[in-house]
């Protein structure tokens, strides 16, 4: 027989539906992947419009294994964390290269692919197979928490794991997948972080933290890492209506994606004159170039990184002829196939 939780819980997902993007599409192994893996880094609101684009154009592991890294980059421009996007490229070419394009049929064998974890096993697994096991996204760890009095940091490990034990146990003698899909929308829209509605909630009356008081208390977090401050000068060098992009590699932020040339420094102030001739010396081979105009800073948030950049706009009145690093003079047409954060984004929209 199901658990007091689940039994109230079912019901008022049966009675609260909630339509979601891929209601009416296939629900495969493929498909539940990427869907979890897009909607762990942002709400369902905003994240539709990614999922249904990236589907639109990788409608199957077979299509996403055969497309370049760029080109998958590209469909995750604007969503952030762009190591899951490599790592879900990764994982459709070894599911196609090594098993034949078959999903593994266990939540061992998922957790073998590039970037599955504990989360998106559970979700394929549940999902796709009914296999029982609990998705522990933040909202089922702040309604088990709330529900049963945890007062230990959800963020620690073995915290983490009594909540997945908890929401195991509670889970007996239920669909799987209609378990899931109702405590991650019960986290959502009932048990929200902020305002959370106690007052209509089914499980009130069994709550921890509402008997005690509790619930702007729980769920218990850690202290926060600290934020890294960091200052980009963006050297965007003009040439015969093109401008220089060169692919970030190593393993600092936005690997992979195409940004103009950078200057890093401690100050948002612009660099200098004679600065901007000697890094522009290095990127093209002469100095004979315009400073035209400086943007006023602009801020974007990453995880635990506060990046603030300026576009200093330098025209060139000779032709480049050296490039020490890997780039590409990108137009206005070309430009739409190059990956790029959201803040370069934002100014060649401007530009172009």
């Amino acid at each position: 027989m199901p658990s007091f939780f689940a039994r109230h819980l079912l019901d008022w997902h049966n009675e609260s539906p909630r339509p979601l993007p891929w209601d009416d599409g296939p629900r495969d192994p493929y498909h539940i992947w990427i869907s979890e893996i897009i909607m762990q880094q942002t709400r369902i609101e905003q994240g539709t419009p990614y999922y249904l684009a990236f589907i639109k154009r990788f409608p199957s592991v077979q299509k996403l294994a055969a497309a370049s890294t760029d080109e998958v980059l590209r469909y995750w421009q604007g969503l952030g964390y762009y190591s899951r996007a490599r790592n879900v490229h990764k994982a459709a070419r070894y599911v196609v290269d090594d098993l034949n394009g078959v999903f593994p049929l266990s939540y061992d064998g998922l957790l073998s692919l590039p970037g599955v974890g504990p989360y998106s096993a559970a979700a394929i697994a549940s999902f796709a197979y009914g296999l029982p096991y609990p998705v522990v996204d933040g909202n089922v760890k702040r309604v088990i928490a709330r529900f049963s009095g945890i007062t230990s940091s959800i963020d620690d490990a073995p915290v983490h794991e009594q909540i997945r034990q908890i929401a195991s146990g509670f889970m007996k003698g239920s669909s799987p997948a209609e378990f899931n899909q109702a405590i991650m929308n019960f986290g959502a829209i009932v048990c929200k972080p902020k305002n959370p509605g106690c007052a209509t909630c089914p499980l009130s009356t069994r709550c921890y933290a509402l008997q005690h008081s509790m619930v702007s208390d729980l769920p218990l977090r850690s202290k926060k890492k600290s934020n890294t401050l960091r200052h980009f000068h963006f050297v965007v060098l003009h040439w015969n209506g093109k401008i220089l992009l060169q692919q970030r590699d190593g393993k600092d932020i936005w690997q992979g994606l195409y940004t103009p040339p950078l200057l890093e420094s401690n100050s948002q102030r612009a660099p200098s004159k004679a600065q901007f001739i000697s890094f522009v010396n290095t990127l093209v081979g002469h100095a004979a170039l315009e400073v035209v105009s400086s943007s006023p800073p602009q801020q974007q948030l990453l995880s635990h990184q506060t990046i603030i950049g300026r576009f200093h706009h330098i025209h060139l009145t000779s032709a480049p002829t050296l490039k020490t690093k890997p780039g590409t003079w990108a137009t206005s047409k070309s430009i739409e196939k190059l990956a790029r954060p959201k803040m370069i984004v934002g100014m060649t929209d401007q530009l172009f």
